[in-house]
């Protein structure tokens, strides 16, 4: 065999060899950053909701409450809401000003759920409030909420509609509450 023959065998060989060593590598790096990002959940790996429910309404508007649990390392920010029951779905809190007269109003930057923690949602505190139902919600009936999170990802859950008299609050456009369209 001549030398040069020789040295392209030689080539091929080493070749062969770099590649292998290549693919034996990349794997492994592959899969680092695969755990890095499944290490990274979003918001709707994470909330879960439970003991949802929704103000029975004939018209006008209603509130939506329940439990949200994060089981994340990291505090998880919800920024909005949405349904087909109605034309909006806004994130409010409920606030007593200097005299003590409580107002219900948009939570601005939303609602934050503390890792390995809880945040509820009730009558006369924190809600998501619907505004324009586009029909009646009737004692009985389910109706689904997409939660949308701060980094994108969402979750869609549903909620069973109940009576409640509660504290006589009153979400119909005719309420005394200006922010609620009254």
């Amino acid at each position: 065999m001549s030398t040069s023959v020789l040295g392209r065998c030689a080539v091929r060989r080493f070749g062969a060899a770099a590649a292998i060593a290549a693919l034996t590598v990349f794997p492994v790096a592959c899969s680092t950053d695969s755990s890095a990002a499944s290490a990274a959940k979003k918001g709707a790996d994470t909330v879960t909701m439970t003991d949802q429910w929704i103000k029975a309404a004939d018209s006008g508007m209603s509130a939506a409450f329940g439990t949200l649990e994060n089981s994340g390392d990291e505090p998880v920010q919800l920024v909005a809401a949405t349904s087909p029951a109605s034309n909006t779905v806004e994130i409010h809190e409920v606030v007593a000003d200097a005299s003590g007269d409580k107002t219900m109003r948009p939570k601005a930057g939303g609602l934050t759920i503390p890792a390995h923690g809880k945040a509820t949602l009730k009558p006369g505190a924190e809600h998501l409030m619907f505004m324009g139902l586009k029909q009646p919600l009737r004692t009985g009936a389910e109706t689904p909420i997409t939660l949308t999170f701060a980094d994108g990802s969402t979750t869609t859950i549903t909620a069973q509609v109940r009576d409640f008299a509660g504290g006589k609050e009153n979400y119909g456009p005719a309420t005394e509450n200006p922010a609620h369209g009254g």
